[in-house]
């Protein structure tokens, strides 16, 4: 455990102390914050505080993260659409429904469960909770995912996805109706400092860039096509969204208002990387599921 101090600057005058850990810790949410409140993890100006204090401007804020320990993953017999296999990677259809590694919530159930039961051996670079997971789709989204089974492979999916040599490409149903044919959204994203549940563009995140094409248009909504450079936290649904067009289902970037009940109508259909030992490139394609298609075919009928 060590130590981290953070002198409050004048625009932070008066933000409760656990906002401010928040957003100094932005992959900490403000109730983990409040955990470490509470266990007396935090002090200001060398005293314990609630976490209702509102900070004044140089209040020398320290704080301690307790440290954890991971919970043992257990292999589950789950039932894998495998698209490529061999000594080195893994390429899985993952459902729609399904949480990729075990998190707060979500401790069976995921995707690394049903991997250790199929494979046993994974990379470990990631450690014992997201063994050989190289990047990730939400829960609810449908598709495509590469996991290494060994460091090697690892590090060289990680070098490929870095310098943006992988190709990822999803269809998606937004709300709206998309006049131009093609564009590219260069907008940097980071935990939004309003909701911390949620992602958004924020002048300071992270470099972000998709480029998408309109595969259909309907009356009140556009079948589309994304291809990911980068890879950020719900980055196609926050894209969409900021142009104006979320996506259909989206319960939490989407329209109250909205088609589909099980989250955001979006897969990932295309996957493509060089192999880490053969040097072959390597290009996966898979059709969305039923539901999506059912939902095209609902809009169809409906106009």
């Amino acid at each position: 455990m060590t130590e981290q101090q953070y002198e409050v600057k004048s625009e932070q005058n008066k933000i409760r102390i656990d906002k401010l850990l928040a957003e100094i810790n932005p992959d900490t949410s403000r109730s983990q914050v409040q955990t470490w409140i509470n266990q007396d993890s935090v002090t200001v100006n060398e005293r314990m505080v609630k976490a209702n204090y509102k900070c004044q401007t140089g209040d020398i804020v320290k704080w301690t993260i307790p440290e954890t320990k991971p919970a043992e993953i257990n292999p589950e017999n789950i039932a894998l659409d495998i698209v490529y296999e061999d000594s080195d990677v893994i390429v899985v259809n993952k459902p729609k429904g399904m949480v990729v590694h075990p998190s707060a919530g979500h401790s069976g159930g995921t995707l690394v469960n049903a991997l250790l039961y199929h494979c046993q051996d994974l990379s470990g670079i990631n450690g014992i909770e997201r063994p050989g997971i190289v990047h990730r789709i939400d829960k609810d989204t449908s598709g495509l995912i590469v996991a290494a089974k060994n460091d090697q492979a690892h590090e060289s999916l990680a070098v490929q996805l870095a310098a943006k040599d992988v190709e990822r490409k999803y269809e998606a149903i937004v709300h709206g109706v998309i006049e131009h044919e093609n564009g590219l959204i260069d907008a940097p994203i980071a935990r939004d400092p309003k909701d911390r549940q949620k992602m958004g563009i924020v002048d300071n995140g992270k470099s972000a860039v998709t480029h998408f094409k309109v595969i259909k248009r309907y009356e009140q909504f556009t079948h589309v096509e994304c291809r990911l450079e980068t890879g950020r936290t719900h980055q196609i649904r926050v894209h969409m969204k900021y142009i104006g067009f979320p996506l259909v289902g989206d319960p939490k970037y989407g329209p109250r208002k909205t088609l589909g009940k099980n989250g955001q109508a979006l897969h990932a259909r295309v996957l493509g990387f060089t192999h880490p030992r053969t040097n072959e490139w390597l290009h996966f394609e898979k059709e969305a599921p039923k539901e999506f298609r059912d939902l095209l075919n609902q809009i169809e009928k409906m106009y």
